[in-house]
């Protein structure tokens, strides 16, 4: 079912929180498709009975998803190539249990490619419209390399002016570590 709790880097964190809280039969949307293994998490997750969309703007990426979900029979997985933020063309608004996000770059691709702030926050905006109340939207901020700190920076100033009668906003980082580590955002929906 849920991958073994690791503790100790944001990727870890966040499929230990999301695992607690997706059910069974629920919609998940993976934002950032990548190699197919949050996808993958999420049909474990919500099993047969749910479903999952995962979202790439690289070809590279929904090509890996697609057959890894395949190889691994999860037919309620629906890959797509467009960018995050425009999800809301593919669910309904306050219908989505979890959507995760992992902003940065391919892992093991073109760190020249990269998602950008102006796209995220909006994929973000989105994201929040679709989530049901009591739904969970993750965040893994990777950043360093060749995108530097603006995407960091500009979600950063973004998340506080959520409203926080509609959201709660968690940060968690990682106090003692050295360099540019990936830290998980939360946002849960009242």
């Amino acid at each position: 079912m849920a991958s073994p709790f690791t503790p100790f880097n944001a990727l870890g964190l966040t499929h230990e929180v999301m695992s607690r809280h997706i059910p069974t039969g629920g919609f998940c949307v993976d934002a950032t498709a990548g190699r197919g293994r949050d996808a993958l998490f999420l049909c474990r997750l919500v099993g047969p009975t749910g479903r999952v969309l995962a979202m790439d703007i690289q070809p590279e990426a929904v090509a890996q998803t697609r057959a890894l979900l395949r190889q691994e029979g999860c037919s309620w997985g629906q890959v797509v190539q467009d960018c995050h933020s425009r999800m809301e063309e593919y669910a309904q608004a306050g219908t989505v249990d979890g959507i995760m996000f992992n902003f940065g770059w391919l892992p093991g691709g073109d760190h020249d490619v990269f998602s950008c702030p102006d796209t995220s926050i909006r994929a973000v905006e989105a994201g929040l419209k679709l989530l049901r109340s009591g739904g969970l939207m993750s965040l893994c901020v990777y950043y360093g390399r060749n995108n530097g700190t603006a995407e960091r920076d500009a979600l950063l100033e973004w998340l506080p002016t959520l409203d926080d009668k509609q959201f709660t906003v968690i940060r968690a980082e990682f106090s003692n570590r050295k360099g540019d580590v990936p830290f998980p955002v939360f946002i849960y929906k009242e």
